[in-house]
């Protein structure tokens, strides 16, 4: 039976190249986003490119019953899960003293209460899938700012500081059972998300979409023995560990 992974902000950006290079491998995938249109686009491209079955469903992670029925969705169809790639994020700056709070709790929302409650809906999934085909796996899309901390990333920081804390206990819970999850961690990547930054960092010194997604893609190829909880990944030049 063919590999399957569910794939999170899927419809641009770091998602769909994840989804397309598993789709090149011949896995089958349940990928979502919010824009309906666009997320049926991609769909189709995949579909059309590729032999794979693709499930699309659009949902919004700060939204419970969206996070709950992609879940179902994605069991039904499947009945199985190689790999979770959690890319779907939020992004937002401002000083501490002034950053509202209503932004963090959206920021935690989307960016860590989100896939917490993603991998608990599929975790016996990923543990089934685990004991038949010796590991499953978790890939989360942090941020170099959950490691080193930013001006003005107080609290998008913090949130990605915690998404990779839940990648690391959960290994620790479950990586004996062959469920583990791995932290990716970039600074600035060419994104729809950052390009309100060009200004200040040309889009040509970030790190391109299609390098983390060759990583996100890399670890579904690692044996259960081998657990990597964080991945930092830092632009070229005289910056590493700043975005």
């Amino acid at each position: 039976m063919s590999s399957a992974a569910l794939v999170t902000g899927a419809s641009r950006g770091i998602g769909l190249e994840i989804a397309r290079k598993l789709a090149e491998q011949g896995w089958n995938l349940t990928i979502s986003a919010r824009s309906v249109d666009t997320l049926a686009e991609a769909a189709e491209t995949l579909r059309a490119a590729h032999d794979i079955e693709v499930e699309a469903v659009p949902a919004d992670m700060a939204a419970e019953d969206d996070v709950l029925a992609l879940a179902a969705a994605h069991e039904k169809r499947y009945g199985r899960l190689d790999a979770l790639m959690l890319n779907a994020g939020m992004g937002s700056i401002g000083p501490f003293a002034e950053f509202p709070l209503r932004r963090v709790d959206k920021l935690f929302d989307v960016n860590v209460r989100s896939a917490y409650l993603l991998i608990q809906q599929l975790l016996p999934t990923l543990r089934t899938t685990a004991g038949e085909t010796g590991s499953s796996r978790i890939i989360a899309i942090s941020s170099l700012t959950g490691i080193a901390a930013e001006p003005l990333n107080s609290a998008y920081g913090a949130s990605k500081a915690a998404l990779t804390s839940l990648c690391e206990t959960l290994s620790i819970e479950e990586s004996s059972g062959g469920v583990s999850a791995t932290a990716l961690c970039p600074g600035y990547v060419a994104t729809d998300m950052t390009a309100p930054l060009t200004g200040e960092v040309p889009a040509d010194t970030m790190i391109d979409p299609v390098e983390v997604a060759e990583l996100a893609v890399a670890v579904t190829r690692l044996g259960r023995s081998a657990v990597v909880p964080v991945i930092p990944i830092s632009r070229a030049g005289h910056l590493v560990w700043r975005v």
